[in-house]
């Protein structure tokens, strides 16, 4: 039995979809990372109950954050993306966090650039907050490491392939870290909207909408290039198809995320039959209901959907590119060099 909510909602559902794949279904997946971040800073010493807990986000580690802090008695205050929903602040407000949400913008650097700057700011009116830093501090790896057991355990023998959004590095990136103490053969395929540095699309811009939590117009320090095997890009409409696709298919609903990841899995089992392909689905679909599942009749069939393989970012067009990364580092752009 759980103490607390939290805990039941860090543990993900693994569903075998059939044809190779398995869904690696979170309710909200940023509440296994903040949770075991928190409990660790508490073990170290590093902040005791009471304290403020402090961190910019795009909406479901805000949730995550908002989570732990209630668990473990502490104080939560977020810098939140234009994304962030009324559902959402209304949770965050209940819970006891505060928040202070960006004005909306269609621009990912815009926003983005404006949260660092407020966290920065805060920080010197409250240095005794304590800054979370989810997109470069390696604390947020450690909850994926049962996730990454639960995996082994119910996805039994046989070779995987991981597939999942790339976002700050964190789930994914700790994911194959703790999968490949097993199997160190294990694939791992990272997705990326256009538009993010992260892996060199930063010169293509999507017309259609952000991807929330899958890109970065900044350098992330969590995000270990070496890890990746294969990089996928996919436009908003590419991954509207997905969505789409595997709430009618498989009758999950999922966020828009979820839907670039849902494609580049089928193709990439389709392509290797031999492997079983597991893909992260970070949240539900609520937030996208509007902007998303209300233009389920203008989707795409997935089947007639297929990446363009390319041999570098440069070669990058809208609406679904595929490239083998081959594990290489960062390109100059992505380098994190400092908060």
């Amino acid at each position: 039995m759980d103490d607390h909510v939290s805990e039941a909602i860090a543990r993900p559902d693994l569903i075998d979809l059939g044809a190779g794949l398995l869904c690696l279904r979170f309710e909200s997946m940023k509440v296994a990372s903040a949770l075991a971040a928190v409990r660790h800073l508490l073990d170290t010493g590093a902040v005791r109950p009471g304290d403020t807990l402090m961190d910019s986000s795009s909406g479901i580690y805000a949730y995550g954050l908002a989570l732990a802090a209630h668990r473990y008695g502490l104080h939560c205050h977020i810098i939140g993306s234009t994304t962030i929903d009324h559902p959402l602040r209304q949770q965050l407000a209940v819970l006891g966090a505060t928040l202070e949400q960006m004005p909306p913008s269609d621009d990912l650097r815009l926003d983005q650039n404006r949260r660092v700057r407020r966290v920065k700011q805060v920080l010197r009116e409250h240095p005794d907050y304590h800054w979370m830093r989810q997109y470069h501090d390696v604390i947020h790896g450690l909850g994926y490491r049962a996730v990454a057991d639960q995996i082994r355990k119910e996805a039994g023998e046989g070779p995987l392939t991981l597939v999942g959004g790339v976002g700050s590095g964190a789930s994914t990136g700790a994911l194959a870290r703790y999968l490949r103490e097993s199997a160190p053969d294990t694939p791992l395929v990272g997705v990326q909207p256009f538009g993010s540095v992260t892996f060199g699309s930063d010169h293509v811009t999507d017309p259609q909408i952000i991807i929330a939590g899958i890109g970065s117009s900044i350098p992330f320090g969590n995000v270990d290039h070496t890890l990746y095997d294969t990089l996928h890009w996919t436009g908003f409409d590419a991954a509207l198809a997905g969505s789409v696709d595997l709430l009618r298919r498989h009758a999950v609903f999922a966020g828009l995320s979820t839907g670039a990841a849902y494609l580049v899995a089928r193709w990439e089992a389709a392509a290797d039959p031999d492997r079983r392909v597991v893909f992260v689905a970070a949240d539900t679909g609520h937030r996208y209901v509007d902007s998303v599942f209300a233009r389920h009749e203008e989707a795409r069939d997935v089947a007639d959907l297929s990446p363009r393989e390319i041999g570098s970012p440069k070669e990058l067009s809208l609406p679904w590119c595929r490239m083998d990364w081959g594990r290489q580092p960062a390109p100059e752009q992505a380098v994190h060099r400092s908060d």
